[in-house]
């Protein structure tokens, strides 16, 4: 397995990285990040558990039962690979503009 197939397997699902683009800004709760997202629910849900078992993210508590979604030194380690994509996803978007 290489390496790109290994952190493919950890962040390289639908919602993945938008999530943890998302709690670059800090903590959030999970109807946050819902509404910023968009994203379907069950999806949410599915994608949270999936980085949480990977070391990404974890829970914390807050108080009256709720929680939030906290990156992981792991999951910050990411920032530099997002913003690289996104200037990536740029360029694409500007040389189609032109087109």
């Amino acid at each position: 397995m290489s390496d790109l197939t290994a952190a493919l397997e950890v962040v390289g699902a639908r919602w993945a990285l938008l999530i943890v683009e998302q709690l670059l800004e800090g903590p959030q709760r999970y109807g946050d990040l819902q509404r910023a997202l968009g994203t379907p629910t069950n999806m949410l849900a599915t994608r949270l558990r999936e980085l949480e078992a990977a070391g990404v993210l974890v829970r914390l508590p807050l108080r009256h039962n709720t929680r939030a979604y906290a990156l992981t030194d792991r999951g910050l380690a990411l920032r530099e690979a997002i913003d690289a994509l996104g200037r990536w996803g740029a360029e694409q978007r500007e040389g189609d503009s032109g087109r």
